[in-house]
């Protein structure tokens, strides 16, 4: 059987790393495809660097456009990233007859619609396990493993950066910005990390999962995203003495009204396996209605782990290749027709109409009355308290340092836990609290996801 012949755009970290593995584990991987798998050709700006890498045996060449034109190249592997010239070679690879495979979540999350219509025309393939977690086969999970299912929900901490701050945040009890240095000397963090901590990221993969998960198209647009920025040392710590500790978590689930996709940092019960998921780490949770709650866990990022998601798309390609077009496993699981249907049926809610619970932090003046007024707020609104708890004022300076000007005033720190409520109600009452003369700074929310 002829081999399946590849050509690599852009070879930097995550494609050396495929380059490498493909050519280490050659025999196993041929094997298992039934047929040998070789890049053939590779494109680079940086063509001195590129011949290193690769050696003699591969041709290199600046120009991407030169590989698509090769009519000696089966598939073509896009790992040069971004929106712009990346979806312009990925079309072109397409049109040209080419099968595509992808690590690019952002061009996927935003594009995507586009690019798997445009590959069903052609009778191609678009593969993108690499694009979601890294190393973990979170994609062939939800679009074939679990295709028994009715998928209810998913949650993950699908970015490795931001989980890393965090760890480190409450394991050393150091500020954001602290740790955000520590984490870009590290190489943990890119030199602009805006993507990452800003959760960027992190909604770009949850918007694939969503329309995989649910049979939607992908929604990037209509995400609700908010990073870690804003996060403090005493949320951290108070959660941690409620049983909880605070992940950024990509959240898509299903509800009678609609499905909810967002991005934010969440308070996750301690006994939650996904609370444990420490540093660089990544790790998904599926609820389905048949086979109930399963988890998918590692390396979200680095060369090697993603370079296995690469490969293992070169290898259905391989089994693929010659099948015919319509038994093929669509690129988001449901077929292509039914997704302007459930767009329709399964609309994504905004904001302020999902429920969930919450963490409040509010610092106050230390007086008789602040609690019963802003419980009684609460209550007019028909938000029940699931808990709270009271920090006295010397732990107050030694874990809270935002509310400089009122140092001198008596104050205290009330956490309050309620029960599941719709957050358009609770901004309502939010801004009603805020108003109180005794509320001394902003009050906090952060949105506490059980996983149950």
């Amino acid at each position: 059987m002829t081999s399946i012949r590849v050509g690599l755009l852009g070879i930097g970290t995550v494609g050396a790393g495929t380059f490498n593995v493909l050519k280490r584990n050659q025999a196993e991987i041929g094997r298992r495809a039934g047929r040998d798998i070789r890049i053939t050709v590779v494109a680079d700006l940086d063509t001195e660097r590129a011949r290193a890498i690769v050696g003699e045996d591969v041709e290199v060449v600046s120009d991407a456009r030169q590989v698509i034109a090769r009519p000696d190249v089966d598939v073509v592997i896009e790992l040069i990233g971004g929106y712009g010239i990346a979806k312009t070679l990925v079309l072109g690879a397409i049109e040209a007859g080419k099968h595509v495979v992808t690590a690019n979540k952002a061009l996927l999350a935003v594009h995507g619609t586009e690019i798997f219509a445009a590959a069903a025309r052609k009778g191609v393939i678009v593969a993108y396990e690499a694009a979601v977690a890294g190393g973990i086969p979170i994609i062939k999970a939800l679009r074939e493993g679990l295709a028994a299912n009715r998928i209810n929900w998913v949650a993950g901490i699908i970015n490795g950066t931001t989980n890393f701050i965090l760890s480190e945040m409450r394991d050393k009890g150091l500020d954001f910005a602290t740790v955000l240095k520590e984490a870009q000397q590290l190489g943990y963090a890119e030199a602009d990390p805006t993507f990452d901590i800003e959760g960027v990221d992190a909604a770009h993969k949850i918007t694939l999962m969503s329309a995989i998960a649910f049979g939607i198209p992908v929604q990037f647009d209509k995400a609700y995203i908010e990073g870690i920025t804003q996060l403090h040392r005493p949320d951290i710590r108070y959660a941690e003495q409620l049983g909880y500790r605070i992940k950024l978590l990509g959240i898509a689930k299903r509800t009678e009204r609609g499905i909810e996709l967002r991005v934010h940092p969440s308070l996750v019960p301690t006994k939650r396996l996904i609370a444990s998921v420490e540093g660089a780490m990544n790790a998904v949770v599926v609820h389905g209605d048949a086979v109930g709650t399963t988890l998918y866990y590692g390396q979200g990022a680095g060369a090697e782990p993603t370079a296995s998601a690469v490969i293992a798309d070169l290898v259905d390609i391989a089994r693929l290749q010659g099948a015919d077009v319509t038994h093929q496993v669509p690129a988001l699981a449901f077929q292509s027709s039914t997704l302007s249907a459930a767009s329709t049926d399964l609309p994504v809610l905004p904001m302020s109409e999902i429920t969930t619970s919450y963490y409040l932090r509010a610092r106050v003046l230390d007086e008789a009355g602040v609690l019963a007024r802003i419980t009684s707020i609460l209550a007019d609104a028909g938000i029940s308290v699931d808990a709270l708890l009271q920090r006295e004022a010397d732990e107050v300076s030694e874990f809270n340092q935002e509310s400089e000007a009122n140092a001198a005033l008596p104050q205290t720190d009330l956490i309050i836990l309620t029960h599941d409520s719709r957050e358009g109600t609770l901004n309502a009452a939010l801004e009603q609290i805020q108003q109180l003369p005794s509320v001394l700074a902003p009050i906090v929310r952060i949105r506490k996801e059980e996983l149950n």
